[in-house]
């Protein structure tokens, strides 16, 4: 039986692969999709974390990803934080929450395992 997705999921899921395209697109690094749909207490349907190799990267991810997101399919983050240091941005399109790191304040925080109990899945880095 092949399940169908609802429009939500539907959007939601193109949400999320325009986002990993504006990582791509600028480099992000480490790219990972937590799907906690199935946690319990979640805030939000998929987290998406990444990696960038300098403030100034870091910055470069998150302008693409709006860039992105407002182009192709009309849509803009409800919030975001983090700009004035540029080592941990956040991009809350409420049911998708991106987490853009500088590569040490990633390791730090571990948000991967702060949400072990979701479905990861790992985006190949583009050279």
């Amino acid at each position: 039986m092949v399940k169908t997705l609802s429009e939500k999921e539907a959007k939601t899921k193109i949400l999320v692969d325009t986002i990993v395209e504006g990582i791509q697109d600028i480099k992000g690094k480490d790219i990972v999709v937590l799907d906690l749909r199935e946690v319990e207490n979640s805030v939000c349907d998929y987290f998406i974390i990444c990696s960038g190799d300098s403030t100034m990267q870091v910055s470069g991810i998150s302008s693409s990803v709006v860039r992105h997101t407002r182009k192709q399919i009309q849509e803009k983050p409800w919030h975001n934080e983090g700009a004035k240091n540029a080592e941990w941005l956040l991009l809350d399109y409420v049911s998708v929450v991106v987490h853009i790191f500088y590569k040490s304040t990633r390791e730090y925080y571990n948000i991967e395992g702060l949400w072990a109990d979701a479905k990861r899945t790992d985006i190949p880095n583009i050279d």
